[in-house]
């Protein structure tokens, strides 16, 4: 059990696999959203991922402590009391401790990894027991291990880092650096420094989250009776409670007595047996980036699909002058109809009348011509097919920023700001992209429809009223003129009183005139028919520009946020 936590302790370690599943997400979650999370803290993921990289392909099964402490606190003197030997040296100038020093039990070589630690002065424990080294105790080394109960030791490298305290900013920093290597340590204070608060603020609280691999000892016991050492082990646990360790226990040791280390080296010696503390301690470093990283991310993220875009799509229509073009339509739709259901004697003045959309540079069937090579640069945009239909108005434009930034509301909301940043980003289009994307979309649009049927039929009878009335003015003509020369005519047929060239001139020429005139009503009902149909066409090409210029790049980001929160969630758990 771990003298810091001892409910959290009971946490199964996490295996290979599980850890490198965490990894693995937690590198997916830096590629799907590192623009968005914080810069800092996409930097420390970083260096984790990758000293969890460095860390798992160096070979051997060691497990790295290291002892961390002030100056003064006998940091020096328990190593010794652990290794066996004065291997740390010990002295009354402070500080003492400059360099790391590592002392490493089993016959696996641990060069690969000291050597990615820079730890240069090294130790093999038992190398020398045959020399029979002098204890803090006084007495001679045995060639056994086992008769310091230190056979459960193998794969130890235990480390005697510089006082986190010196007052050599270079010892403070390689305290620091190792700090971040190793993978468990061991806060030793004593009796006078265990509430100091460089202790606390700058080292402890920082590291509680590696509660699974951290041992805390209050050493030089041996200078207080029983009562004082308890009630200053109360006082410490107290402290690291309010540090964020909760459940903390502290052992309290002594160098000179021996009093403690047993327990402590047993303790080292769990940890070494269950060959975990490296992967506790890399995996405690990825949850805590990750769970710095989380605090970027909401909880869930809008659907664009589900987001209403009626006021987006309405003011793009109007942008790309979508009502004019339709205003167009319905007028070719008559003029047209007028051409093949006007009354016959009329349609020539149909060629006083412009074509409304060849004034607005459109093709009825959504064409675009092909360039010719000796185009002038300057007829480029004309022959690309650039439309003439009017610049949307300042309202228009205002309408199109206000519905745009409105939906970017609606499709940001509850993100945090880096990622509404990125929204809104994406949608930028200041360049006037936008506009020339919604009117080539127009310009692409075919305003074709069927020809209908009864144009056909209204057709064949203005014509033949329209025959059936010059056969009467021809007949009367002729009548007209066998009269002037007093050439006997043969006798002209009748209805009632009314002679038949009368009726086929009068009954044409009316007859088509009311024809005519009932076609142009019906035309206005077919001129609202096509416009709808045709509008039906532009709207949604509007709505495919809208999706290619906002909502997809809108999507995209959000997709990037839902990923980057379940690979940060999968690192969770």
């Amino acid at each position: 059990m771990s003298p810091i936590r001892r409910g959290r302790a009971k946490v199964k370690a996490p295996t290979a696999a599980e850890l490198g599943d965490r990894t693995t997400a937690l590198s997916l979650a830096l590629v799907s959203g590192a623009d968005e999370l914080d810069p800092t803290g996409v930097d420390e993921s970083r260096r984790v991922l990758d000293r969890a990289h460095e860390r798992l392909t160096i070979a051997g099964d060691h497990t790295v402590v290291a002892l961390a402490g002030a100056t003064g606190s006998g940091k020096s003197s328990l190593f010794n009391a652990l290794v066996g030997e004065p291997i740390a040296a010990i002295g009354a100038r402070r500080p003492t401790t400059a360099k790391p020093t590592a002392a490493v039990w089993g016959h696996s070589d641990a060069s690969e990894l000291l050597d990615w630690l820079h730890v240069d002065a090294r130790h093999v424990v038992g190398s020398a027991r045959s020399e029979g080294p002098a204890r803090p105790d006084g007495s001679e080394g045995s060639g056994s291990e086992g008769a310091d109960g230190l056979e459960g030791l193998d794969g130890l490298v235990l480390l005697d880092l510089p006082d986190f305290d010196s007052r050599e900013l270079s010892h403070r920093r390689e305290a620091e650096r190792i700090l971040e290597l190793v993978d468990m340590f061991i806060w030793v204070t004593d009796p006078q420094k265990y509430a100091d608060a460089r202790l606390h603020d700058e080292f402890v609280s920082l590291m509680a989250h590696h509660d699974a691999v951290t041992l805390a000892v209050l050493n030089q016991a041996d200078r207080l009776d029983g009562t004082a050492v308890k009630a200053l082990r109360q006082d410490f646990t107290k402290l690291l409670e309010a540090d964020g360790i909760h459940d903390a226990s502290v052992l309290a040791t002594s160098a000179v007595s021996g009093a403690g280390v047993p327990e402590l080296k047993q303790r080292l010696a769990n940890a070494v047996a269950g060959q975990a503390a490296s992967r506790q301690r890399l995996n405690a470093d990825v949850v805590a980036v990750a769970r710095r990283l989380r605090q970027g991310v909401a909880d869930g993220e809008p659907y664009v699909g589900r987001l209403d875009r009626t006021q987006l799509d309405a003011s793009l229509a109007r942008a790309a002058g979508v009502p004019i073009v339709l205003d167009a339509v319905a007028r070719d739709y008559r003029r047209e109809a007028f051409a093949h259901t006007g009354w016959l004697y009329a349609r020539w003045t149909r060629g006083f009348a412009a074509d409304p959309l060849r004034r607005l540079r459109l093709d009825r069937t959504g064409g675009r011509p092909a360039i010719p090579v000796d185009i002038d640069g300057s007829d480029v945009r004309a022959v690309l097919g650039r439309s003439s239909i009017p610049a949307p108005t300042p309202s228009a434009v205002s309408g199109v920023e206000l519905a745009t930034r409105s939906f970017v509301t609606d499709a940001s909301e509850g993100l945090p700001v880096r990622w509404a940043q990125a929204v809104e980003e994406a949608v930028a289009h200041g360049d006037g992209s936008l506009a020339d994307a919604l009117d080539q979309a127009v310009v692409g649009t075919s305003l074709r429809a069927r020809r209908p049927v009864w144009w056909l039929l209204v057709n064949v009878i203005q014509w033949v009223l329209g025959l059936t009335a010059a056969l009467g003015m021809i007949w009367l003509a002729v009548l007209w003129v066998l009269g002037l020369l007093q050439i006997p005519a043969p006798e002209t047929p009748a209805v009632g009183v009314l002679p038949v060239p009368v009726l086929m001139l009068g009954g044409g020429l009316l007859l088509g005139v009311l024809l005519g005139l009932l076609s142009r009503w019906w035309a206005k009902v077919g001129a609202r028919r096509r416009k709808a149909v045709v509008g039906k066409r532009l709207f949604e090409a509007v709505a495919h520009v809208a999706d290619e210029r906002l909502l997809i790049p809108i999507d995209e980001v959000l997709d990037r946020h839902r990923q980057t929160r379940e690979h940060l969630d999968r690192v969770l758990g």
